[in-house]
């Protein structure tokens, strides 16, 4: 997005501005090309240094080139390639070209894969959280993993939609607005009969000793810091997929220091 606006910007009403691709051995190239202002020869040297701007007439009217290069080319770096500039000098136009490795071929079967596993791997999860924005990207991060998941933003709500979606795992929130904390909704959960046997993980913005022990205390069988690590969420719900949880505490407590 970066190159083409910087071509467009870069070149006059009825020039032109052209997108190219091709494939070099594993490489991929793409290269965004324009008739437009062109570029100086001292400038291209440092071109992608951070704030670098061409002459002040030419920045104050066309914005200039400090940030944005230098973004695109650590982009570019991030993904194992590089990127270049080209241009014959003022008024002749300019060529930036991005150079990205390529993965490697795999054979694609005539028919799709299908993980036949799926189903018996999928639990049900409750998760409670009143950001409703994180809430709603770790459920679809969850959905996405085959799971079934629910969503609560405060804590009265997660009673009682444990009450029918009788979930095998709660992922909640400590600090939870309201009078009903992360702490009740565990007793409550611990209390009743359809979540009595439920992984119970808290998510918290505090990681002290005091903290983990009272998580622990409330019933909480997990303590993760946020944002949570999303490797150790997926240990610990594959701790108890395919099968109910034979005990409370099956697995043990486990409270990570980060």
């Amino acid at each position: 997005a970066n190159l083409l606006n910087n071509a467009g910007r870069f070149t006059e009403r009825g020039g032109r501005v052209e997108v190219a691709t091709r494939v070099e051995g594993q490489t991929a190239i793409v290269s965004v090309s324009d008739n437009g202002v062109g570029i100086a020869p001292a400038l291209l040297s440092r071109l992608f240094d951070p704030f670098s701007q061409a002459e002040q007439d030419l920045a104050r009217s066309k914005g200039g080139l400090g940030l944005g290069l230098a973004l695109t080319k650590g982009l570019v770096e991030l993904h194992g390639g590089h990127i270049t500039a080209e241009s014959a000098g003022p008024g002749r136009g300019a060529t930036f070209a991005l150079r990205l490795p390529l993965s490697p071929e795999r054979t694609l079967s005539a028919e799709p894969h299908v993980d036949r596993n799926v189903e018996s791997r999928a639990v049900r999860i409750l998760v409670v959280e009143d950001n409703e924005d994180a809430a709603d990207t770790l459920g679809d991060l969850l959905e996405l993993a085959g799971h079934q998941i629910k969503i609560a933003y405060d804590g009265p709500s997660a009673l009682e939609a444990a009450k029918s979606f009788r979930p095998r795992i709660v992922i909640s929130d400590i600090g939870l607005p309201g009078e009903v904390d992360g702490y009740a909704v565990a007793r409550a959960l611990r209390s009743a009969e359809e979540t009595r046997g439920a992984l119970l993980i808290a998510l918290s913005g505090y990681a002290s000793s005091e903290a983990r022990e009272r998580a622990s205390a409330a019933g909480f069988d997990l303590h993760l810091a946020k944002p949570p690590d999303l490797a150790k969420l997926e240990n610990a719900i594959a701790q108890v997929t395919g099968a109910e949880r034979r005990s409370r505490r099956t697995p043990e407590f486990w409270m990570p220091e980060h």
